[in-house]
């Protein structure tokens, strides 16, 4: 206090002319060099808007698919393209964009990578085919990877304290659950009273908001971060000749299915002998990282399969209009905001790891809950079958990926941050895959009640294995004491 008194007496018995005339700072920054308050107010939104939109494209174009399919006339096999275009990209170039963002610098690669999201999603509002939105879709889903990571380094980049840090991040994260509530509704208000195509015209202006919020933002620093692209290449081949060879099938099929392979041999290979390899395989090798990786993996096939089944199964089986079949994943996102702010409470108290296992055990609960599901089944049984659903993933993934970040390195904990969503984002990619061929199994024109069962006992007994796993394989008690990423920085020129 007195050194801020006697500052402040300085000043008023002399100003320098220099300080006096200085025009305000454009750059995000007070005087100091720090981020000042309209750099930081600037940053979060433009984070929050960013991470808002990418979760909004995969909610509500779910519920957009059956308008897709009419104006298009697409079949099945068609609609698992559209949604798996998107995530098959985000779940793999998710992998190095990270270390784009520490190149390029975080706000630069934001604005890269926003530039290509809203030009994609102009793209994919104008498509005159599905061939063209299925590509427009893959470019939005590399754009979604680019902007993940750099939206959370520019809230670190611009909250220098750390508790206003962590509130910033919990709004980034509350952000994301509001955006899943909205989703659903947004893409079947919009589907059903504008059309399908409004879905994606709905970015634009969202996008020209988070360029001009950048503008206000100051420069990101670089760091040196070598680009792994053998492995990058190996990883994307990988991923989606796998899910080319379940969507597919056929002698097509199994091509896709050996170039997967073959990548795979191809991404391992390349991994033990790169310098400075995008998935350390030695890292791999720890038990909490491995169960931690297979558990994100499984949580979201329940989850992202659940969103795909029913999006299909209420407008198509029980003919519900677009809007109506939205309403109905409110409460579901409702109770995963409220679950995810329980959930580090409830790890301290009992451990991490009876939370990871119940969360699980709960979600397969879920699976197993749907089951009964008829065309009559009546919506407030429906709504409170879903209950464990929202519960049970968001129960799980807070404390596994907090014993994740543990049970690495300092420097290897965005590594270790990427390849969780990676694998997250996998899951349920191939959830849609496996799921939309099972739901076309009595053929393109009917949804196949079957075909969903089928899909459920899949994902819960996968979420079974996966609980057992954990009770077994993690430790009871964390890692502590991680240490922060290290790495030399300098200016970019942005």
């Amino acid at each position: 206090m007195t050194t801020v008194a006697a500052r402040a007496r300085t000043r008023t018995r002399s100003v320098p002319d220099t300080e006096a005339s200085a025009p305000a700072r454009t750059d995000g920054k007070d005087h100091t060099g720090h981020p000042g308050h309209t750099g930081r107010t600037a940053a979060l939104l433009a984070a929050l808007l960013g991470f808002a939109v990418i979760t909004i494209d995969v909610s509500a174009v779910n519920i957009a698919l059956p308008g897709i399919r009419a104006d298009l006339h697409s079949g099945m096999t068609g609609l698992q393209w559209v949604a798996d275009a998107y995530t098959l990209m985000f779940a793999g170039l998710m992998l190095s964009a990270g270390a784009l963002s520490d190149r390029t610098g975080a706000r630069r690669a934001y604005v890269l990578g926003t530039t290509l999201f809203t030009l994609a999603s102009l793209a994919c509002a104008m498509a005159p085919g599905l061939g063209a939105l299925i590509a427009a879709r893959v470019v939005q889903g590399g754009a979604a990877a680019v902007l993940m990571p750099a939206s959370l380094a520019l809230i670190r980049e611009a909250y220098d304290d750390a508790r206003r840090r962590a509130r910033a991040i919990a709004l980034w994260t509350v952000g994301g659950s509001v955006a899943m509530a909205a989703g659903p509704v947004l893409g079947g208000v919009l589907t059903e009273h504008v059309g399908w195509r409004a879905v994606f015209f709905l970015n634009l202006p969202v996008g020209a908001a988070i360029l001009a919020l950048l503008t206000k933002v100051a420069p990101s620093p670089c760091r040196p971060a070598p680009l792994d692209v053998p492995g990058q290449l190996t990883a994307v081949l990988t991923l989606a000749g796998l899910t080319f060879a379940v969507i597919e099938g056929g002698g097509t099929g199994l091509a896709a299915l050996a170039v997967a392979v073959a990548s795979a041999i191809a991404f391992y290979v390349t991994e033990r002998r790169h310098r400075a390899p995008m998935v350390p395989l030695a890292m791999l090798r720890d038990r909490t990282v491995s169960v931690s990786l297979a558990v994100g993996f499984a949580v979201n096939v329940g989850f992202y399969g659940v969103v795909f089944l029913l999006g299909l199964y209420l407008q198509q089986l029980r003919g519900m209009t677009a809007t109506a079949a939205g309403l109905v994943f409110v409460p579901l996102a409702v109770l995963i905001t409220g679950t995810n702010l329980i959930s580090p409470r409830m790890a301290e108290r009992f451990g991490r790891r009876p939370v990871v296992v119940t969360g699980q055990l709960v979600l397969a609960l879920a699976m197993f809950a749907l089951l009964p599901l008829t065309a009559h089944t009546p919506t407030w049984l429906l709504l409170l079958l879903l209950v464990p659903t929202g519960l049970g993933g968001a129960f799980a993934i807070p404390a596994v990926t907090a014993m994740l970040m543990d049970a690495v390195p300092g420097p290897r904990v965005g590594t270790a941050s990427g390849l969780l969503n990676a694998l997250r984002q996998t899951g349920g990619a191939l959830a849609v895959a496996v799921f939309g061929t099972l739901l076309a199994s009595n053929g393109e024109g009917t949804f196949s009640l079957t075909g969903m069962r089928v899909s459920l006992v899949a994902a819960g007994t996968l979420l079974v294995a996966t609980a057992l796993l954990s009770g077994m394989m993690l430790r009871a008690s964390s890692t502590s004491g991680t240490s922060s990423p290290s790495g030399t920085s300098s200016p970019c020129g942005d």
